[in-house]
C-alpha cells in the first residue's frame, strides 16, 4: 500500500510532510513526492523515483518550498514503472490541481481518452493523473473546489483515497476515500490527514477514521466532513493509545528484529485480558449461546501470513468444536461461490484490517447472510468497523514488512475463541480445557526462553544463506507452521522456498531433493512423531542436510538422525505453533541479514494490500 499524510496549520509544511513519510516508510515504496501550496508562489512540487531520502537530498539542493499546506506520498508501482514522471503528487495541466492518490481508478482509461479527446495533454502514465485533469475540467464549471471533487468522484470506479490541494484555495486539502484507508487527525491550530496513524501520532493522538463514501475539508481552523450525499457528518474521535516509541527501532538493528523480541509481550497483551482464573473471558462479543449454536460451519478467510494462521486454526478449531472449518483465500473467496448462509461463521483475519481482499470477501459473505468476526489489530480500522464483531490482539503497531508478532498474536487469539467458543457449546473436554488454559498463562515466558539464545540461528544463517532452494516438511500443526516459516524465508532473503505437507514428499516432490539440497523438517507434534522421522530419513538418505524443529521431550528421537537440531520447550500441541514460529522467524532474518536484504522493507511488498 502507498502512504499518504497531508498537513494544514501554522508550520512549514514540508517539515512535518516528510517526517510523517519517514514513519510511513515500512509499508513499502518505490518513489516518494510533496506538494505545498502558498498565495505567493502557488503550488510547488517536489517528487523523485527512489528512498525517502533521494527527495530529501534534492529538496536540499534547492530552494525550499514555502507554504503551510501540503501533501505527500509514497508510491508502489501499479499503472506505468517507478519512475520521477509517474511519482506522486500529479499535476493538473494548467497547475491548478494537486493530488495524491492510493488504490486503483478502474475506468481511468474511459476517463482518459474522454480528456485526450477535449485537448488535455498528459504528462504520466499512472491511472491517478486522471483525477487531477478531471478535476481542472470540472472547476470550469464549478468554482466550489467542493462541487467539483463531488462531481468527479460520480464519475470515478474503483478504490481511492485521494487527498487534494488547489492552486485556487491555499487554506485548505480536500480528502476522499472509497475501499482505502484515511484517517483524520485534529490538532491545536492545525489538522493532519494521513493512511496510518503512525504518519501522525508525533503530533496527535485525536483520530477519526473516515468512511467510504465520506469527503473531508481540512483547514487550519478544523475539519468538515461531509457524507457522499453532501450532507455533514458527526464523526466519533478515537485516541490512539500506544506511544510514538512503540514505532521506533529502540536500539535494535531492524524494526523485524525488535518485532521477533516482542512477541512475549504481545502476547501478555493479547492473552491477558481474556483468561480470569483459569476461565477464557471473551466479554467484548455479543455472540450469545443460542447464536453460538445456530452455525453450522466456520470459514477462515484472509491472505498471506493470516491464512496461515487460519491453516493453524483450522486443525485446532475442529479438534476443539467438531464443526467443519474451511480455510479460504480472501482473493479467490467471493469468485468461488461461497457456501454461506445464516448459519455460517465468517472468522475474517488481517493484521491492518485494510487488506482489500479480505474487506471485499468480509462484504461477500455478509451479503450472503453470514456472521462476521473479525480477529484485527488495528482499532477503528475498516474490516473491525463492518464486522459483526471484533476481537483485538493488541500487538501494538508492526512496522516491518514481514509480520512476526501480529501472526503469534492472532494464532493464540483464534486457538482461545476456539476453545472458548467450545466451552460455551459444551463440547470441550474438560481435562484438554484446563490444560490449554493452564499453558496459555505460561506460553509468553516459554517463549522468552525461546528467543533467550540466537547464536544457533545465527549460525545457521552462516551457514545456509548461499542455497538456492529450501524445502520445509511437516504433519497436521506442523505443515501449517511451515508454510509461514518458508512465507518469512522467501519474502525477506528472496530464496526460493517451498512447504509440503511431508507425506505428500514421495507424490513427487522428493524428486528434486539430491546432495546439499536443505530441508527444514517441523516435528514438534508429537502424536505424529516416528512419521515425521521417517520422512527425515526419507530426505536424509537422498543427500539433504535437515535442520530439524522439534521439542526438548522429542529431541531425543532425533539424535543422530538431523543435520542440527533445535528443540523449544513443550506445550499443549495446540500452542505449540506459537513457540515454533518464532526460530523460522529468526533463521528466516539471520539468512536475509547475510545476503544483505533490506528486512524491513523487502523488494515489491507493501504491509497492506489495498488493492486486488
Amino acid at each position: 500500500m502507498c502512504g499518504i499524510v497531508g498537513y494544514t496549520g501554522n508550520a512549514p509544511a514540508v517539515p512535518v510532510l516528510l517526517e510523517g513519510l519517514e514513519h510511513l516508510e515500512y509499508r513499502g515504496y518505490d518513489s516518494a513526492g510533496v506538494a505545498v501550496v502558498s498565495r505567493d508562489k502557488g503550488l510547488q512540487i517536489q517528487k523523485c523515483k527512489g528512498r525517502l531520502r533521494t527527495l530529501r537530498e534534492k529538496l536540499d539542493s534547492l530552494p525550499p518550498l514555502e507554504g503551510t499546506v501540503g501533501l505527500g506520498h509514497t508510491r508502489w508501482a501499479t499503472h506505468g514503472e517507478p519512475n520521477d514522471v509517474n511519482s506522486h503528487p500529479h499535476v493538473s495541466q494548467n497547475g491548478r490541481v494537486a493530488i495524491v492518490h492510493n488504490g486503483i481508478i478502474e475506468n481511468y482509461a474511459e476517463i482518459k481518452q474522454f480528456l485526450l479527446h477535449k485537448g488535455v495533454a498528459f504528462r504520466s502514465d499512472t491511472d491517478s493523473e486522471v483525477v487531477a485533469q478531471l478535476l481542472e475540467y470540472c472547476f470550469n464549471d464549478h468554482s466550489d473546489p467542493l462541487d467539483a471533487v463531488y462531481a468527479v468522484l460520480d464519475r470515478l470506479e474503483g478504490a481511492y483515497a485521494l487527498v487534494i490541494l488547489c492552486a485556487d484555495r491555499p487554506d485548505m486539502l480536500i480528502a476522499a476515500r472509497k475501499d482505502a484507508p484515511l484517517l483524520l487527525g485534529y490538532g491545536d491550530g492545525e489538522s493532519f490527514i494521513a493512511s496510518d496513524a503512525t504518519a501522525i501520532i508525533a503530533h496527535t493522538r485525536d483520530v477519526a477514521y473516515m468512511e467510504d463514501g465520506e469527503v473531508a475539508v481540512l483547514t487550519r481552523a478544523g475539519i468538515q466532513v461531509f457524507d457522499q450525499y453532501r450532507r455533514p457528518v458527526e464523526k466519533e474521535h478515537h485516541t490512539i493509545e500506544w506511544d510514538v516509541s512503540a514505532a521506533e527501532k529502540g536500539g535494535y538493528p531492524h524494526f523485524m528484529f525488535k518485532e521477533i523480541m516482542e512477541q512475549p509481550e504481545a502476547l501478555r497483551q493479547t492473552i491477558s485480558p481474556r483468561l480470569k482464573g483459569g476461565e477464557l473471558c471473551f466479554d467484548e462479543l455479543p455472540l450469545t449461546d443460542e447464536k453460538l449454536r445456530s452455525f453450522d460451519r466456520i470459514y477462515l478467510v484472509a491472505c498471506g501470513s493470516s491464512y496461515h494462521v487460519g491453516m493453524v486454526g483450522k486443525y485446532n478449531l475442529e479438534r476443539f468444536l467438531r464443526l467443519p472449518v474451511e480455510v479460504c483465500l480472501a482473493s479467490e473467496f467471493r469468485y468461488s461461490a461461497p457456501l454461506v448462509d445464516e448459519r455460517s461463521l465468517v472468522i475474517v483475519i488481517s493484521q491492518s484490517g485494510e487488506t482489500l481482499d479480505s474487506m471485499a470477501a468480509l462484504r461477500e459473505a455478509k451479503g450472503l447472510g453470514g456472521y462476521i468476526l473479525a480477529i484485527v489489530n488495528v482499532v477503528g480500522s475498516s474490516i473491525a468497523r463492518e464486522a459483526d464483531a471484533v476481537l483485538y490482539t493488541w500487538a501494538g503497531p508492526e512496522i516491518a514488512v514481514a509480520t512476526t508478532k501480529a501472526y503469534s498474536t492472532q494464532l493464540a487469539l483464534l486457538t482461545m475463541f476456539g476453545l472458548w467458543m467450545a466451552k460455551r457449546l459444551g463440547r470441550a473436554d474438560g481435562a484438554d480445557y484446563a490444560a490449554v488454559t493452564a499453558e496459555l498463562e505460561l506460553l509468553p515466558g516459554k517463549l522468552e526462553k525461546v528467543l533467550a539464545d540466537t547464536g544457533i540461528y545465527q549460525y545457521l544463517g552462516s551457514q545456509y544463506f548461499s542455497r538456492d532452494c529450501v524445502f520445509f516438511i511437516g504433519r497436521n500443526l506442523d505443515y501449517a507452521l511451515g508454510l509461514e516459516g518458508s512465507l518469512k524465508l522467501k519474502e525477506i532473503s528472496y530464496l526460493h522456498s517451498e512447504s509440503y505437507a511431508a507425506g505428500e514428499l514421495k507424490h513427487g516432490t522428493i524428486s528434486l531433493i539430491e546432495p546439499g539440497t536443505l530441508v527444514v523438517a517441523l516435528a514438534t507434534y508429537g502424536a505424529l512423531i516416528d512419521k515425521a522421522v521417517s520422512n527425515i530419513v526419507e530426505v536424509r538418505s537422498r543427500g539433504a542436510e535437515v535442520v530439524a524443529l522439534t521439542t526438548e521431550s522429542l529431541a531425543g528421537k532425533l539424535e543422530g538422525i538431523a543435520t542440527y537440531t533445535i528443540a523449544i520447550p513443550d506445550t499443549h500441541p495446540a500452542l505449540q505453533p506459537n513457540l515454533g514460529v518464532a526460530p523460522l522467524q529468526l533463521f528466516a532474518y539471520y539468512i536475509a541479514l547475510q545476503r544483505g536484504c533490506d528486512i524491513d522493507k523487502p523488494k515489491n511488498l507493501a504491509k497492506s494490500v489495498t488493492v486486488e
